[in-house]
């Protein structure tokens, strides 16, 4: 595969895609399909190579716009394309359902209707519900669907989409699903950003309820990496699910970051709680170490170590992202401005 069709990546994880895979396969061209909203930020491509990435503005949701950015011979699509806040989706579902849903059915259509050899879909764990407290307990490829947040219900439909062209018409395609993911060049409404950009500003950092949910953290090259090999290596129809194997409740991870930056933990502000807040994620990521050979390279560690430098070093991205609209959402969602102590 040579020629690929990525939407959203202009977003942290896509964008963190195309980097790898232009590094990865010297030869390959990638058109990156994305809407530039909110989160698609074009400081997140700068420094790529012009000749082999091409960035085209459309909404997936768009056929017409769709068709006539995919090209004739595109080997795959790779849709990381959506609306992915919980909270923004409990404000408003409307977004969600269009990207999420319409957008994932418009891509499949158009992969079928211009021969695309396979198209490679990025889901989230948030599908399948809440996990009990309990350490045993994880999730696999084969657990059960149970969303809690409009969010998770739009990623739901849309793995039931993928699935359904698999079923139906032949389309090759595979599933990835991960857990939280963090790293350089997140939007800074996600709880990680959030919490370390207040804290490199002596700002309080909001947290939910008891601080207590349990998230399963990835450093998002690892990520990208195991997407790459379910690209090349998955079987057609197949599920992966992607994990570090390295669970932190909420305030555990505030609390890190507070450490590494030298802050005091008084920093930290609990907040009324998210509704319906999932309480615990756990990935086992056993069919994709087994199948596709992938292991983390990251520990949490060294990955928080990485994203602490690199938003150190950035400064400037992070004060173009609080910028503007999100300065609105941030006083919608916690009652303050952004900055205020």
């Amino acid at each position: 595969m040579n020629r690929f069709f990525i939407t959203g990546g202009a977003g942290f994880i896509g964008s963190a895609f195309v980097r790898l895979l232009l590094e990865e396969r010297p030869s390959c061209n990638v058109t990156n399909f994305d809407a530039l909203t909110y989160a698609g930020n074009m400081d997140n491509l700068e420094g790529l190579d012009k000749t082999r990435h091409q960035l085209v503005q459309g909404d997936v949701a768009a056929r017409d716009s769709v068709l006539a950015a995919l090209e004739s011979g595109t080997d795959a699509i790779i849709n990381f394309a959506a609306e992915s806040h919980v909270d923004r989706s409990i404000l408003s579902a409307d977004e969600f359902l269009r990207t999420n849903i319409l957008g994932t059915q418009v891509l499949l259509d158009a992969a079928r209707e211009c021969g695309v050899r396979r198209f490679l879909q990025v889901s989230t764990d948030e599908v399948l519900g809440s996990l009990p407290e309990d350490e045993t307990a994880y999730f696999t490829e084969n657990s059960a669907f149970a969303p809690n947040s409009p969010y998770a219900a739009s990623k739901a439909a849309a793995e039931h989409l993928v699935r359904a062209a698999h079923h139906t018409f032949g389309l090759d395609t595979v599933v990835t699903r991960c857990g939280n993911n963090y790293g350089p060049r997140q939007f800074p409404e996600k709880f990680l950003p959030l919490a370390l950009s207040n804290a490199m500003n002596d700002e309080p950092i909001p947290l939910y309820g008891d601080g207590q949910n349990v998230r399963d953290w990835i450093y998002v090259m690892d990520h990208c990496r195991a997407i790459l090999l379910a690209l090349r290596q998955g079987h057609a129809g197949a599920v992966y699910n992607i994990g570090a194997r390295n669970e932190h409740r909420n305030i555990e991870v505030a609390e890190s970051l507070l450490d590494a930056l030298g802050k005091p933990r008084s920093l930290i502000r609990f907040v009324k709680d998210r509704l319906g807040h999932d309480r615990r994620y756990a990935i086992d990521p056993s069919r994709a170490e087994s199948e596709l050979g992938w292991r983390p390279l990251e520990t949490w560690e060294s990955g928080l170590r990485k994203t602490i430098a690199w938003y150190q070093e950035n400064s400037r991205w992070i004060e173009r992202a609080r910028s503007g609209a999100y300065r609105d959402y941030y006083k919608q969602q916690y009652g303050t401005e952004v900055g205020a102590a």
